[in-house]
């Protein structure tokens, strides 16, 4: 049993925020990163939205640089996922696999999880015409068409946003009927770069692959109704049907919405249990930025950092 002030259970933006700041305040934080160390940016190839970075950075660049840094002040990641948790009594109770550590504060920032449709053509043109986010990716397909799968009102906000961009943007929705609330409908469907077809699925996503660099060229297409198949031109396909949040660990432990993101008291990343904090997109259902996350580690930390003085006072 090893014994730590602060454990941060995820990485990204977030946590690895978390963990310099934490870092820095000499708490020498234990960061339990995964298998996918760096989150959601690891699948981006390149981010242009992270301040300074004028030309840009790759996403898993932007992630192994946050690490090194929040390691320069003593920070330590382990790729492993943390599987049981007690925070019944202090100090808190976590295990990875038959090891068991224990902490006085964890930060939760274990992300969400874009649902995707499961396509090995999907994850093969991930980051190169594939996308989970049209804020984070919209500005690449200037004047070109893109697609979008889904029927909610994420799909809706996905494609009014990407009108910003593409000259066309089709709706794709395996139902005659979208699910999305009227008002989102409405202004989809007054949208002159919009187009609809309904009753269609996403059977594998078409490319191809030059020099090493991979490029969406298409979609194949099946009717629900009818079974017919067929091929569509597009140069992007963005994922329109929502996130997970990755709280199943903490199932009946911290408050939660009716979907599964963690609640935190306003003002702050506190989480219904004292010492605990959560940031990033475990507790962002709204902007899942990844500026927005880092600057919810980075209070997180802060938070965690008072929170402890009070506790040991």
């Amino acid at each position: 049993m090893e014994h730590r002030k602060v454990i941060i259970i995820g990485s990204g933006p977030a946590g690895l925020t978390a963990a310099l700041y934490a870092a820095r305040a000499d708490l020498q934080p234990l960061v339990f990163e995964g298998e996918q160390p760096g989150g959601q940016l690891t699948i981006t190839t390149e981010v242009e939205n992270f301040p300074g970075f004028p030309e840009g950075v790759m996403g898993p660049k932007l992630m192994d640089d946050m690490r090194k840094q929040a390691q320069r002040f003593g920070a330590e990641s382990l790729f492993e996922y943390v599987d049981k948790i007690d925070f019944g009594d202090r100090p808190f109770r976590l295990w990875v696999g038959e090891k068991e550590w224990t902490c006085d504060v964890v930060i939760i920032a274990t992300g969400a999880s874009a649902r995707l449709l499961g396509l090995e053509s999907e994850a093969k043109y991930m980051g190169f015409g594939v996308s989970a986010c049209a804020t984070c990716d919209g500005f690449f397909f200037k004047d070109l068409e893109v697609a979008v799968v889904g029927g909610g009102d994420t799909a809706m906000e996905e494609a009014i946003f990407l009108t910003k961009f593409a000259s066309k943007v089709t709706i794709i929705h395996h139902r005659d009927e979208l699910r999305a609330s009227h008002i989102m409908q409405r202004r989809a469907k007054s949208n002159p770069k919009i187009e609809f077809r309904l009753n269609s699925v996403v059977e594998e996503v078409l490319g191809t692959e030059e020099n090493g660099r991979k490029k969406v060229t298409g979609l194949r297409l099946k009717d629900t109704k009818t079974g017919e198949i067929s091929e569509m031109k597009v140069d992007g396909l963005f994922i329109g049907i929502g996130h997970k949040p990755n709280t199943d660990l903490f199932k009946g432990v911290i408050e939660m919405d009716e979907k599964g993101y963690i609640i935190t008291k306003a003002k702050s990343t506190e989480t219904n249990l004292d010492g605990v904090f959560a940031c990033g997109d475990v507790q962002d259902s709204k902007y899942r930025q990844a500026i927005t996350a880092a600057g919810s580690g980075c209070m997180a930390a802060i938070d965690a950092e008072h929170y402890l003085q009070t506790f040991e006072d």
